[in-house]
């Protein structure tokens, strides 16, 4: 992901290996990781990422690495090593090094911490927000605690795959219920008939987006109506807009569902709009 990457005290570049293969979070995905965006080189968000870095923590019961102060300075100095403008930093922590098990570790184990930055392709970025992007549905077959910021990614590995090989950017997972829970790696959104700005409301079923919680106060600011209720994918085909949002991609529209045009098969208006408020354009 970068050029020199931070783990456990050292940075190094990052074909040198130094993280053991008896890693947890190598071997059992017992490990949950954060990513911020950074924009101009500022960090976005950057208060509610940490807590929600804590919260995953605290979760799965492994100790921090580290004050969040000094997890700040580390991130900063791991940005200002890979030049870092435009992009995101990434933060990895597992419960560390210990003989293979499932129960945890008898005595303390550090954990083990890894950080890496990147910038990443604005122009892409840019393009992929004014021509908007298409989504396929995927059944949903993740673990229930979805609000823990986990590495155990394979479920959303494989519907990303799926969506690449349909020509599609990102794919919705759908519940027994036949309510959309979320994408891959993103949050869902619509603009329903009735013109509320709709997304699932918090639980363990999604995680709890960091972007949603800023899109959700921008929209409230701007007096949009909204309504933290599960849809569809029938109503997200039939809705005015559809969006997605996350930390490197904020409020892109969603252009066609499953093949389906969605509001004419164009961006909408309240996606342009929340999207600019947010980039501060």
């Amino acid at each position: 992901m970068s050029h020199v990457a931070y783990v456990n005290g050292v940075y190094a570049p990052l074909n040198v290996p130094f993280v053991s293969v008896l890693d947890r979070g190598f071997q059992l995905a017992d490990s949950i990781y954060e990513v911020w965006a950074v924009r101009g080189g500022v960090l976005f968000d950057a208060d509610e990422h940490m807590a929600r870095l804590q919260r995953s923590l605290e979760e799965l019961r492994i100790a921090p690495p580290m004050s969040a102060k000094s997890l700040l300075a580390v991130i900063r100095e791991t940005m200002r090593r890979n030049r870092v403008r435009d992009g995101i930093v990434y933060v990895q922590v597992s419960r560390g090094v210990a003989p293979r098990d499932h129960v945890f570790p008898a005595a303390y184990v550090r954990p083990t911490l890894v950080v890496t930055a990147k910038n990443l392709d604005q122009t892409a970025i840019a393009a992929r927000a004014e021509s908007g992007v298409k989504i396929i549905s995927a059944p949903e077959t993740r673990w229930t605690r979805r609000d823990i910021k986990s590495v155990n990614l394979l479920a959303n590995v494989l519907a990303r795959q799926a969506a690449k090989e349909a020509g599609a950017f990102e794919a919705w997972f759908v519940d027994d219920d036949g309510f959309v829970t979320e994408g891959t790696s993103s949050t869902a959104w619509i603009i329903d008939t009735e013109g509320r700005l709709r997304t699932r409301p918090l639980s363990n079923d999604i995680l709890h987006g960091v972007t949603r919680g800023t899109l959700l106060k921008l929209a409230r600011a701007r007096d949009l109506t909204v309504s933290e209720t599960p849809f569809t994918i029938a109503e997200a085909k039939a809705a005015r807009e559809a969006f997605i949002s996350s930390a490197s991609n904020p409020a892109v529209g969603v252009v066609s569902i499953d093949g389906v045009p969605v509001g004419g098969g164009k961006v909408g208006a309240v996606t342009r709009i929340l999207r600019a408020v947010y980039l501060g354009a």
